[in-house]
């Protein structure tokens, strides 16, 4: 599909209110998308677990109004915060195209995390995933008056996803699950503008994948995603990367159909540590690891060659480390998070998520 098919043509502006309440989930990369072009286009394909436990829970009650302009109030965790309002407005800006609607209502926008937000966690993958949820419910709303049609679901998804991209690049993965693709590429079906369901063949191996982040750092991130992106401009090993994100993805295709969870802790572990060394070759450069971030991925390492475990690691853009394994290594795996790792915790906290199928409406 292209841009143009993701604007809204006719609706029913005439309705006066109502509200919509949607939940969606955090991801987790296996290949990493670091690097964008104009509209948020990533510059190379990325694929993602879908998560179940952490996600956002979104609820938007519109009113109409006569002034032409954006009007909106956030709450967050059922606190006002003016905070959120920029990155929004933003948003809204960029989707206006798309959702001639926006102008038209005051929004209330309530929201909650059922993780710590700025916890390493991706909050805005979430977040906007929810958010641009929540208007696709809304333009199903509007549209439904005007045809008495009912948009297909697969339609309401790619738009949704369309949308969230135009928020935070990754949230567009958190639409679907158990696995999404984003951006055009050779091994599977894929589009730069919308997350697409993995549908190749994936192995039992993979199916209840467990994922259980350590939370080394609360804080917020010293440099934000959206300014690491920028810093791939220019950056000297940026062509080969892309190629290597590519590659990989490539290889990965292979391994949900093989099973093999041995290349599988390859690829994912070469992708996370790549990840961080583009932030550490930058100009300029930094790094978001933490000492204990690498104490945790020693203990991990001697933790599978002493057992033969098949648990891994991968990062996100941040201190904090995703331990994933297959669900037959459950018991083993959380008894050794446990004894050795939680304790390189911050306050010895971790969140206990898997594979997810992604999100849901809420009838509220």
């Amino acid at each position: 599909m292209k841009e143009q098919d993701f604007i809204l043509k006719s609706y029913d502006a005439t309705i006066k209110q109502g509200a919509v309440k949607w939940e969606s989930p955090s991801n987790i990369a296996l290949v990493k998308y670091w690097g964008k072009k104009e509209h948020q286009i990533p510059e190379n394909p990325s694929i993602s677990f879908t998560l179940s436990n952490c996600k956002t829970i979104t609820k938007l009650t519109y009113t109409k109004k006569e002034s032409r302009d954006f009007s909106f109030e956030v709450f967050f965790e059922g606190e006002k915060n003016e905070a959120f309002k920029p990155k929004i407005k933003t948003f809204f800006e960029r989707i206006e195209e798309y959702v001639p609607f926006l102008k038209e209502y005051h929004f209330k926008i309530e929201t909650s995390n059922t993780f710590p937000h700025s916890s390493g966690i991706a909050s805005s993958a979430s977040g906007m995933s929810a958010l641009a949820l929540c208007l696709m419910s809304i333009e199903e709303q509007l549209t439904n008056a005007v045809t008495s049609s009912v948009v297909e679901k697969s339609f309401f998804n790619k738009k949704a996803s369309f949308l969230a991209r135009l928020g935070s690049g990754s949230a567009c993965r958190s639409i679907e699950g158990e696995l999404v693709v984003w951006g055009g590429n050779k091994s599977t079906e894929s589009s730069d503008l919308y997350g697409v369901k993995y549908e190749g063949e994936v192995h039992a191996n993979f199916k209840d994948y467990q994922d259980t982040i350590l939370l080394v750092d609360k804080g917020e991130k010293q440099v934000s995603s959206t300014v690491g992106h920028k810093l791939m401009f220019g950056h000297p090993f940026a062509q080969e990367r892309f190629a290597q994100a590519r590659n990989n993805l490539s290889e990965l295709k292979e391994i949900f159909a093989s099973g093999d969870l041995k290349a599988f802790i390859k690829i994912v572990e070469s992708e996370a540590l790549t990840l961080h060394a583009m932030m550490m070759t930058s100009m300029p450069y930094f790094i978001l690891m933490k000492p204990n971030t690498l104490e945790i991925i020693n203990k991990i390492w001697k933790f599978r060659e002493e057992t033969n475990s098949n648990v891994c690691f991968t990062l996100d853009a941040g201190a904090n480390v995703h331990v994933l394994y297959p669900y037959n290594e459950k018991e083993a795996v959380l008894g050794f998070i446990e004894k050795e790792l939680a304790s390189f915790c911050q306050n010895e906290h971790y969140i206990c998520d898997y594979i997810g199928l992604g999100a849901n409406q809420i009838e509220d």
